[in-house]
């Protein structure tokens, strides 16, 4: 049995016969924030001049980061050695997350770069795979918390949420996928199994926000580099909400007008409910965020857990926007993109020092904190 404290361990432990750590599977949360700030641009109500040739640059960027993260994980072959770690598991979601972040971009982004059907077919690949690793992680990383890992009553946070909302990216990206599937029960299932995948993700994502929310009652406020990781119970809420906007959007193409009519009250409805329910969320984990500033709040890659999930933030509301027309929706749809890209500067800047700082030749290893 593998029995854990209150306390993260290190989120890279050492591989035998290696010289360095083992990359952790938490920084292909980069892919997932910089994947998000190029996407959420293409979702706005409102643009801005330059504004979608710039996210194609970030898309772009996004694309490169996920083949030197990618390459150097399966150099590692450290997937067991991950498995056995209580909270680097957690993170196994951020990898089919980014691909299916990534794939969404392509076919929002990069069709202008590389021409719609090689667009369709890089998506089309890039979310059957995070599709199939997603589901597997939502499976498999719950499977081993409950038979080898053991927890203190304190241990939970937002990292647990990361094996489960890979389906409702899913469902999201998905949704993008949908009027280009050939029509008929391809389609349709489709569909349907994206509408399954929101439904598995976000029931789950619900479980553990309340098991979360119960931590943060009942034991000492999370501190130092866990404390982004709240966060991420925004992105999971947010990702409900652009799902259901999403597939509302293609459910005409598959499902008889009864049904539509029915997928885009439920987009509405359900949608600004889920969304009311975010900015509570959000307030939270920006006072906690606050709180943690004030005494001291160190770099880790859990500092792309701000980035992400307020991406998704970002996409729910420009999807209620776009449903509605209401202003109540479109200006903090872009007052938040402004201060998405803002953080995704921040985030990126301090990633490029701590990374030139761990390669440079001369400069001392650091020793792992929790979270690197």
């Amino acid at each position: 049995m593998i029995r854990r404290s209150s306390s993260p361990r290190s989120l890279s432990p050492t591989a035998p016969g290696t010289t360095r750590p083992p990359l952790s599977p938490s920084w292909f949360a980069a892919v997932m924030g910089t994947g998000i700030v190029a996407n959420a641009a293409a979702t706005l109500p409102r643009s801005l001049p330059g504004l979608s040739a710039a996210a194609t640059v970030v898309w772009v960027g996004a694309v490169l980061l996920l083949v030197v993260l990618a390459v150097r994980c399966l150099r590692d072959r450290a997937l067991r050695s991950h498995a056995a770690d209580p909270v680097v598991a957690q993170f196994f979601g951020a990898a089919p997350m980014a691909l299916l972040t990534v794939g969404a971009g392509t076919l929002l982004l990069g069709r202008r770069v590389i021409g719609l059907d090689a667009a369709l077919d890089v998506d089309r690949v890039l979310w059957s795979l995070g599709t199939v690793l997603g589901l597997a992680t939502a499976c498999a990383v719950p499977y081993l918390m409950i038979t080898r890992h053991r927890f203190a009553p304190d241990a939970a946070f937002g990292g647990w949420l990361m094996p489960i909302v890979p389906p409702m990216v899913s469902a999201a990206t998905g949704a993008l996928l949908v009027p280009h599937t050939p029509a008929g029960q391809l389609r349709l299932a489709l569909l349907l199994g994206c509408y399954a995948m929101l439904g598995l993700g976000l029931v789950a994502a619900l479980l553990v926000l309340t098991m979360l929310y119960g931590r943060l009652v009942h034991h000492d406020a999370p501190t130092g580099a866990m404390v982004p990781t709240v966060w991420i119970g925004l992105g999971a809420l947010g990702q409900a909400v652009t799902a259901l906007g999403a597939l509302a959007t293609a459910a005409p193409s598959a499902l008889s007008a009864l049904y539509a009519r029915g997928a885009e009250a439920l987009a509405l409805l359900g949608g600004v409910l889920v969304w009311g329910f975010a900015l509570l969320w959000l307030a939270l984990a920006t006072a906690l965020t606050a709180r943690t500033i004030r005494a001291g709040l160190p770099f880790a890659p859990t500092w792309w857990s701000f980035i992400f999930p307020f991406g998704a933030l970002v996409t729910a509301t420009s999807t209620l926007a776009a449903r509605t027309g209401s202003v109540l929706f479109v200006w903090p749809a872009v007052v938040f993109y402004a201060l998405l890209v803002l953080a995704w500067t921040v985030v990126a800047g301090r990633t490029l020092r701590h990374a030139a700082t761990r390669t440079a030749p001369s400069a001392p290893r650091e020793p792992s904190n929790s979270l690197a």
